[in-house]
């Protein structure tokens, strides 16, 4: 296979076609690097959160592995479920487009509740601090739809002073987006995937500003925050789009239908958790009757993992200072002896020893 990519393609370079590049003969489109670089944003942020919220960073590694092929996988079933173009016989042709960001979120929300609970970590606390960031990596994925040239608005005829990137964008059959610009007869539609971009990075900030400074009960409420967000983005966005990319298998608009859901049901989470938080503390948001903070307690999923004092963290001073590397050497080299089958009940002080009690 590998052979043949060589022969057919180029080894580096840009495709013809405008959507990717050629990296050892294989084409990369623009979107998945679009959408690998905002995962990895996202992860990195992530990690940045949780340290801040008293939290092992290192947690976010284990959701990363499980978390990202989950969301892969259940964003292209949702699209093969709902556009009556592909079909669940077309899973496996991951190449051809057909990528749903409703499936992949609830996919990867789900895979991560899995993980929590198999770890016996809160969820909704680690929820906080992955969730809001998937914003920042549908914002950078978004750009994928701009190389592709698709997820645009209806056509702008009239005026000319509308005809300007990025409030609209040039569409031509066939050519990429980057390419259309150089068509003199390319129709300008409404560039949508940029006023989603541009709304998940709005959204973005709120949340990540709102939980770096928010120490007080109830945890989930960031999570649920995010879904209210995003649905009511997703639920403006998806009815102006051009018909092509809106999936409506059986003549269901279904991401307008589960944006719509996600915005009732965050709301009403957010709401279920401040009454629970209530009943439980006295208090809608904190506490009257203790500890008014969710993230006290150092939260880890590893057992060996100590808290170590921080600037970034909201409770690192309660920690001791972080041992030097010379030290955390010296205890490791003092670890005792073991015995070995070898030289079994062999004591430290009878390596000399030549059988009849004297030391050689």
């Amino acid at each position: 296979m590998a052979l043949s990519l060589l022969a057919k393609n180029p080894l580096f370079g840009i495709a013809p076609d405008g959507r990717g590049l050629y990296i050892f003969g294989l084409e990369i489109y623009y979107y998945a690097l679009c959408i690998v670089a905002g995962m990895l944003v996202a992860a990195t942020l992530s990690a940045l959160l949780m340290k801040r919220r008293n939290m092992s960073p290192d947690f976010i590694f284990l959701l990363f592995i499980v978390c990202i092929p989950t969301a892969i996988v259940g964003a292209r079933l949702f699209s093969c479920l709902t556009d009556e173009d592909l079909g669940i016989r077309r899973f496996f042709e991951f190449r051809s487009g057909g990528m749903s960001i409703t499936g992949g979120v609830i996919a990867g929300v789900g895979a991560g509740l899995a993980v929590c609970l198999i770890k016996k970590v809160n969820f909704l606390r680690a929820a906080d601090c992955v969730v809001i960031n998937i914003l920042i990596a549908q914002a950078m994925g978004r750009w994928g739809n701009f190389f592709n040239a698709e997820v645009y608005g209806g056509v702008i005829s009239n005026p000319e002073t509308m005809k300007w990137f990025p409030f609209a964008v040039p569409i031509v059959n066939g050519l990429s987006g980057v390419q259309a610009f150089s068509d003199p007869n390319a129709t300008w539609h409404y560039a949508f995937f940029f006023y989603e971009m541009l709304w998940n990075l709005i959204g973005w900030a709120l949340l990540f500003t709102f939980m770096w400074f928010r120490k007080k009960k109830p945890n989930g409420l960031a999570t649920c925050l995010y879904f209210v967000w995003y649905g009511a983005v997703r639920t403006i966005m998806e009815p102006l789009r051009d018909p092509e990319f809106i999936l409506n298998k059986g003549g269901v608009p279904w991401s307008l239908v589960f944006s719509i859901l996600m915005v009732g049901l965050g709301i009403a989470a957010c709401m279920a958790l401040m009454i629970w938080n209530f009943l439980k503390e006295g208090s809608f948001v904190g506490s009257r009757r203790g500890d008014p903070c969710g993230i006290t307690d150092y939260l880890t999923p590893y057992k060996k993992d100590k808290p170590y004092f921080s600037k970034i963290n909201m409770f690192g001073g309660n920690y001791p200072p972080r041992p030097p590397k010379e030290e955390r050497k010296k205890k490791k080299a003092e670890k005792p002896e073991t015995f070995t089958e070898e030289t079994p009940g062999k004591r430290p002080d009878e390596d000399n020893d030549d059988g009849n009690g004297n030391q050689e």
